[in-house]
């Protein structure tokens, strides 16, 4: 496969949130604002592009009988710093995310690329691989958080779109809207990928 087809293929085919239904924890607890969706799709982005490129360096001197401890060692080393960068530059975002970016460690996102994908591609691959994935992710959760947004609030990204006399649906913006919303824009990614066989 073709670095362009590596960092593509995570945009829409192996979507983790719209494709393969992964990361769905943070996925609708931290989508009640559209900026909220784009920090922790970045935050999430980092340290999968971080692992994927180090996991895929040291792949040769892992032993395979600790392969899963030694990734997590690399993905928590990333999520850390993020964390700290989030804490010290962003101390806003990094309130409202919450525990959410120290469970980054156990997105099965970062983990599942980590095992199948940088433990056994070169280095330029797994950068690809690590920045498309990371993307998709970041564009879902933009995606649904905007949704959330607009028709909870009116807005998306805080900018007023439907005027003081729209009455939001305030069910958005709880839990139960999260899953709503996310059915329907999976109903909706379905429906187009079949109309444009996009599988």
């Amino acid at each position: 496969m073709s670095v362009m087809s590596e960092f593509s293929k995570g945009i829409v085919k192996e979507n983790a949130i719209f494709r393969l239904v992964l990361g769905m924890c943070p996925a609708l607890a931290v989508t009640t604002k559209a900026e909220f969706g784009l920090g922790m799709g970045l935050a999430t982005t980092a340290v999968l592009v971080g692992s994927n490129v180090v996991i895929s360096l040291m792949r040769s001197i892992i032993p395979a009988k600790v392969r899963i401890p030694a990734f997590v060692i690399v993905i928590a080393t990333f999520v850390t710093m993020v964390d700290m960068l989030l804490n010290a530059y962003l101390p806003v975002l990094h309130g409202q995310l919450g525990i959410f970016v120290p469970l980054i460690v156990v997105n099965c996102i970062i983990l599942g690329r980590a095992e199948a994908f940088a433990s056994k591609a070169p280095v330029i691959h797994s950068l690809a691989d690590g920045i498309g994935i990371g993307l998709g992710f970041t564009l879902s959760l933009v995606l649904l958080g905007s949704v959330r947004e607009l028709l909870g609030a009116g807005t998306i990204f805080n900018v007023n779109l439907l005027g003081a006399a729209y009455e939001p649906f305030k069910v958005f913006g709880s839990p139960p809207g999260a899953f709503l919303a996310l059915g329907l824009l999976l109903a909706l990614v379905n429906m187009l990928s079949k109309k444009y066989k996009l599988e």
